[in-house]
């Protein structure tokens, strides 16, 4: 750690950490690029293993300057927070275009399109059966993390990994229930743009659910390991703000993805 005793900033020994991180990003980029076109299968997992382990590393050394190091003071918190924030609003940037493909589509639907939505043939699911189930479990996901920063601030440690484990939980049974939902799905992705939207915008919210359930069940072990304090956990308030951030994107989804376009089916007839 280069931090002079002088000042309350922390500057970050050299690291060959970003550097790991991009060379990950892109081997899983082509590889993704390579796998949905039938080539090269062994580099899709060779790039999730390099982005797994880089996540590992520099998750360590944030916790080791956070917990061991004493090097997060009160004004690099701050900067964390800012951090986080902007990061979060870059997520909200990505989802967004999401919704602008979906809504471009849904509320001027083409020739091709039999000019209604969703398009004429489409066979969509009912928001009531698993997507609601979803929503309930997400949206309880969200009371439990609560209860579990609650239970951190008053110092109760039982109550914080109660919370935490449930939080889980939730995560990994809604994410198996949406795997269960994609293989029975009446439509593929390549089937057309009602499809290609679909899977686009509930699969990256889906990858967003396993990620925060991977930062809460890292929280979780750090519970475990007494690395939080009731004046100083800011590594639990980014996971739990990631999380709350997820559950909001899903009720846009559960809104207009499931149950508006069912409106529109049933309307039309499908």
């Amino acid at each position: 750690m280069s931090q002079a005793g002088n000042h309350p900033y922390h500057l970050s020994d050299p690291s060959p950490l970003p550097i790991l991180g991009s060379i990950a990003a892109g081997l899983t980029a082509f590889g993704l690029i390579f796998f949905m076109h039938d080539g090269t299968p062994w580099l899709l997992p060779l790039g999730l293993l390099v982005v797994l382990y880089t996540m590992y590393l520099w998750w360590k050394t944030v916790v080791n300057e956070a917990t061991f190091q004493n090097a997060h003071t009160a004004v690099v918190q701050i900067g964390l927070r800012y951090g986080m924030v902007l990061f979060i609003a870059s997520e909200v940037m990505f989802f967004f275009a999401w919704f602008w493909a979906f809504f471009n589509a849904s509320l001027y639907p083409t020739v091709e399109m039999g000019g209604v939505w969703p398009p004429k043939g489409t066979e969509v699911f009912s928001p009531w059966s698993i997507p609601l189930v979803n929503t309930i479990i997400l949206l309880s996901s969200g009371v439990t993390v609560t209860w579990a920063h609650h239970g951190l601030r008053a110092g109760d440690k039982q109550t914080l990994i109660r919370g935490l484990w449930l939080t889980v939980l939730l995560g990994a049974v809604f994410t198996m229930l949406q795997a269960y939902e994609y293989l029975h799905a009446p439509f593929n992705f390549t089937g057309g743009i009602y499809g290609t939207t679909f899977f686009m915008a509930t699969g990256f919210h889906g990858a967003h659910v396993i990620i925060g359930t991977i930062f809460l069940a890292v929280c979780l072990v750090r519970a475990y390991k007494d690395h939080f304090k009731p004046d100083h956990h800011f590594g639990f308030e980014a996971a739990a703000w990631y999380w709350h951030f997820v559950d909001v994107v899903w009720l846009f989804l559960f809104t207009f993805v499931y149950w508006w376009a069912s409106v529109g089916a049933t309307i039309h007839g499908e």
